[in-house]
């Protein structure tokens, strides 16, 4: 099976190609934008050294169906998915903030309660809580978007003292989180899943918010098997879970967290597949539907260009 790890596409009318870990966006007249889902997987903020088949096509059908599905409560940047594994749509001006919702208190915000911390960007967090439990209501605690290296956490307090985001479109980025994420949870819950926690990313365009980039996906969201949830919780056991976690506890069994002196491991071609078995798994679960694999027996990349190509002429 094969995987898109690079491309180096030239569209007519492109000013400007992003590389980022795993998706390559490109800027059409400064006005379209053509997001590829790449197969790249990212762990720890490094891009491991083996693509992943079909994970591209997998995130970018994820995304897509729930753009599809928000867009009458958020208006959101995309116009088509011209190839399974992309998505063009409007340029907007991102903001340099990452909204990030959560249900629960699992991962670093775990992490953080279990080392005394109690409140976590600006946002105060009840006593006694356990690993895994609901929050009596949503919190959002957003982070700085940073180009190189890790995001920071930061208060909304801090994000508008400093400038990043204005007070007026704070408030709106803040509303259509809650709105996404009430969505999203309702959706879950219909394919007896748990949207436990996920983030979202804005931009500006013709002076309106709009919701941008990939939303409610594996790479970008967590989520818990409904059935069993109390039972575990009770016992203080692990939550199945539906994301990429079990790519970093392998990447963690193998002493690999990314710290200096750290050495990847080797990923086998059994274990690649798995990964990708596990995607596709993880979309049949969140979307509700079969997975059709894309044609992989030409180039991947000269499909993708001429399916691209066909949507800018029209």
């Amino acid at each position: 099976m094969k995987a898109l790890t690079k491309t180096e596409f030239r569209f007519p009318g492109q000013k400007s190609v992003y590389h980022g870990k795993v998706r390559d966006v490109y800027n059409i007249n400064d006005d379209i934008m053509v997001m590829v889902a790449t197969d790249r997987i990212s762990a720890f903020d490094v891009v491991l050294p083996k693509g992943i088949p079909f994970k591209g096509q997998v995130l970018n059908q994820i995304a897509a169906s729930f753009l599809d599905a928000t867009a009458d409560i958020v208006p959101n940047w995309k116009l088509a998915t011209p190839d399974p594994m992309v998505t063009v749509g409007l340029k907007a001006e991102g903001f340099r903030v990452e909204m990030i919702i959560r249900g629960y208190l699992t991962g670093s915000a775990w992490r953080e309660y279990k080392n005394g911390c109690r409140e976590l960007c600006g946002v105060k967090l009840p006593e006694g809580m356990r690993e895994n439990e609901r929050f009596p209501e949503p919190i959002i605690t957003p982070t700085t978007k940073a180009d190189e290296g890790h995001d920071e956490n930061i208060s909304k307090e801090e994000i508008i003292a400093q400038g990043i985001v204005s007070a007026e479109d704070y408030e709106v980025m803040e509303r259509y989180t809650r709105a996404l994420f009430q969505r999203g949870t309702e959706i879950a819950a219909k394919k007896g899943l748990i949207l436990v926690d996920t983030k979202y990313e804005f931009g500006k365009r013709d002076g309106k918010v709009i919701l941008i980039d990939e939303i409610h996906t594996p790479d970008s969201s967590r989520y818990f098997y409904a059935d069993g949830y109390e039972e575990k919780f009770e016992k203080g056991e692990p939550q199945r879970q539906l994301s990429k976690e079990f790519v970093r506890q392998w990447l963690i069994d193998h002493n690999f967290m990314n710290r200096p002196g750290d050495v990847m491991p080797e990923l086998t071609d059994e274990f690649v597949n798995s990964i990708s078995d596990r995607y596709i798994e993880l979309y049949e679960h969140i979307v509700g539907e079969k997975f059709e694999k894309a044609a992989t027996e030409a180039d991947v990349a000269e499909r993708i260009e001429k399916n691209v190509e066909a949507w800018l002429q029209k």
